[in-house]
């Protein structure tokens, strides 16, 4: 019996959608060692990962490596196949940066990319070396990386408050939170200073410096418990995406809505703290509302407000957050319509705190209304405040 036209166009239609699967590129895996500063063992740990890794037959490669100079981790690098940098030229000098280009046509099972946070010389592919990251990664080709806890978005204000530091150069936690496994690199605090005096850091001139300013022990020990505590969170993730077949229970605050307005600074603040909190309840859906009156109208506000604006919804976005905006001169009424729209749970929003009490009394704010609004209305409604 002669087989129908059709069953053979069924076949090389089955046939063609499968060599569709097998030629799509596979996403790369992701490790990301975190450690609470410079000098702990990270770019160490992952030439010792990278070693291990070509003895079993792995095609390992360094994409970019920094040693400082350090002996231990100069010594690592023997025999490991490093990809040339490429040369940039920019005002007057000549930089090198990671060759992302190379190392795709390179296509090495595994490459190893030293210093995430770091920012790219103006001309480079991506702006910075965690869209590197990213772009090796989707690619199929998998990554291992590192980086200070300080350089965490979410982080930011954490750190400027603990050590007096504003960080520049900072990673989104969405990127954390793609890593198929992050491993806290740790030391003590006697162990890391021990290290900074011994010259193991940093060239000595610099080190009396370094132990007066952010290598303080109370600084470092900070950092160190906020280390511990993004790794923990990491793998709680994981636990819970593996037992996702298991019903989990219901959290309490499952929808939050954070509330900004044009203050910069305090909106920057109550973006970090909701995407931490969001983190730490599991929450996966979670909403930035900018309300825009019509003093802050875009004929009203100058251009740095409105940039700053920009990037805060922004930073919303690559936090993980879903951007809300409205015009009204009713902001409570609005923030109370939005999060009835949305099953919202948890307001978070700022509350200054250069006012005092008779001050918030006489003259209230916008929070101090909202406040009051929530406890007339009949929900389930809680507020977080942050002070700034």
């Amino acid at each position: 019996m002669t087989p129908s036209n059709d069953g053979s166009q069924l076949r090389d239609q089955s046939a063609e959608r499968f060599l569709r699967l097998v030629q799509e590129p596979r996403r790369g895996r992701l490790k990301v060692y975190i450690g609470l500063g410079a000098g702990v063992g990270k770019t160490y740990r992952m030439l010792q990962e990278t070693q291990e890794l070509r003895q079993h037959g792995v095609d390992a490669v360094l994409g970019y490596v920094e040693t400082h100079g350090r002996a231990g981790t100069v010594a690592q690098l023997q025999n490991l196949p490093l990809i040339k940098r490429k040369s940039i030229f920019y005002k007057g000098r000549m930089l090198e940066e990671m060759d992302v280009a190379a190392i795709l046509q390179r296509r090495p099972a595994v490459v190893v990319v030293d210093e995430l946070a770091h920012t790219n010389v103006p001309g480079s592919e991506n702006e910075k070396r965690w869209q590197d990251v990213e772009q090796l990664v989707r690619a199929g080709i998998s990554v291992i990386t590192a980086v200070n806890v300080q350089h965490l978005e979410s982080l930011h204000d954490q750190v400027l408050r603990i050590t007096g530091q504003d960080v520049a150069e900072r990673v989104p936690d969405q990127l954390l939170k793609l890593a198929d496994e992050v491993v806290n690199v740790d030391l003590t605090v006697p162990e890391l200073r021990a290290r900074l005096e011994e010259g193991k850091i940093y060239d000595p001139q610099k080190v009396p410096t370094a132990l007066r300013n952010f290598f303080q022990p109370e600084n470092l020990l900070q950092l160190r418990e906020l280390a511990l505590r993004e790794v923990a969170g990491q793998l709680s993730r994981q636990i819970d995406t593996g037992a996702a077949s298991v019903p989990a229970p219901r959290r309490n605050h499952d929808r939050l809505l954070a509330c900004i307005n044009s203050n910069a600074p305090a909106a920057r603040e109550i973006i970090r703290k909701t995407s931490r909190l969001a983190d730490r309840l599991g929450t996966a859906t979670w909403y930035v509302l900018y309300v825009q009156t019509a003093r802050e109208s875009v004929d009203r506000v100058g251009l740095a407000t409105q940039r700053h604006l920009l990037r805060n919804l922004q930073l919303a976005t690559e936090l993980g957050g879903q951007i809300l905006r409205v015009k009204s001169d009713e902001v409570v009424g609005e923030i109370l319509r939005v999060a009835q729209e949305k099953g919202a749970t948890l307001l978070i929003c700022g509350v200054t705190r250069e006012k005092s009490w008779w001050q918030r009394l006489t003259r209230p704010g916008i929070t101090s209304t909202l406040i009051r609004a929530v406890a007339r209305t009949d929900t389930d409604l809680d507020l977080f405040l942050v002070t700034y």
